[in-house]
């Protein structure tokens, strides 16, 4: 009896030994602390968290697995330096080296596992030259010269290549470098160098007739044309060259209008469709009489349709 009693009280005061020598780590790691072992002290632990897409990629730390997958929170970890590896069946691996710090969260959320085998579908169904993106009407626009019959091809297809089709062709290919803009309206194709500008109509119907002629072609003449852009209204265009800004009628027959005479050649231009405003670079002299680059701004908007001043002659004429 005597014996048993004296065991409990042993077992007891061990109990309470056991308990205030552990209650340090319990604590420390309730806190967010761990014990390092090279230090002989307890230091605030850091975490990497890690999120993949795809999710579920298996996780390698300084080599060895980790017993989760992304998306997944590392903790318990010592201040220093890891390296982190993700692995998923048939995607590249993700390898970093990541900092830990003390009591501060690393997070990788945004990695991209990307499959080894790229998805990459052709989308044109005939020979091409270039092409171009119009996000408005979720159109691909490709374009494709043939020097053969010296004519310019023009087809459209949707995102994902359905839908291909021919919409336009043109004759008498343009000499050097060519700049294709759509209309506002969608409905006509613009096509240009330093020294011509064509309009062409773009068919609606989804045969395989023959586009007709552009109605529209302007010589420019003497090879100083810098940019064109189209007017809100889809039929007046704003020239820019290295000497003037112009207005012209997509019409057989219209005459190009003076708006601004330039004094710097090779002038950076912007035109905001929505406000029918044209911004453009011009050197002016001023009064220590040097000559300083100005942003300028050419307001072409008003009420109803872009009226040209040669339109208002005609109408008093009347």
């Amino acid at each position: 009896m005597f014996n048993e009693q004296r065991i409990r009280v042993v077992l007891f005061y061990l109990s309470v030994l056991v308990f205030f020598i552990t209650l340090p780590f319990i604590l420390s790691f309730a806190l967010g602390y761990k014990f390092n072992p090279k230090q002989l002290k307890f230091i605030k632990a850091g975490l990497i968290v890690l999120k993949s897409q795809p999710a579920g990629a298996a996780i390698y730390l300084e080599g060895k697995p980790v017993n989760s997958r992304t998306p997944a929170t590392i903790d318990e970890l010592l201040p220093g330096t890891y390296r982190v590896r993700l692995e998923l069946d048939e995607h590249s691996p993700w390898t970093d080296e990541i900092n830990v710090e003390a009591g501060k969260v690393s997070r990788f959320e945004k990695i991209i596992l990307f499959p080894l085998r790229s998805r990459v579908t052709q989308l044109n169904q005939d020979r091409i030259t270039s092409f171009w993106v119009d996000t408005d009407s979720s159109l691909l626009y490709y374009a494709y010269i043939d020097h053969n019959d010296n004519q310019i091809y023009i087809y459209t297809s949707d995102f994902s290549g359905q839908h291909y089709r021919m919409v336009a062709n043109i004759g008498d290919i343009l000499p050097a470098q060519i700049t294709w803009k759509l209309s506002p309206d969608r409905k006509k194709i613009l096509f240009y160098n330093s020294r011509q500008i064509r309009v062409a109509d773009l068919r609606e119907n989804q045969d395989n007739e023959e586009a007709e002629s552009p109605y529209f072609v302007l010589d420019y003449r003497d090879n100083s044309l810098r940019d064109v852009f189209w007017h809100s209204d889809s039929y007046h265009l704003v020239l820019v060259s290295n000497k003037n800004i112009e207005a012209i009628e997509t019409r057989s027959g219209a005459k190009p209008v003076e708006l601004c005479v330039l004094n710097k050649k090779n002038s950076t231009s912007f035109y905001h469709t929505a406000s029918d405003t044209l911004y453009f670079v011009d050197s002016q002299k001023a009064v220590d009489g040097n000559a300083y680059d100005n942003v300028y701004k050419l307001e072409l908007s008003g009420s109803g349709a872009f009226v040209l001043p040669e339109q208002l002659k005609a109408k008093a004429d009347e």
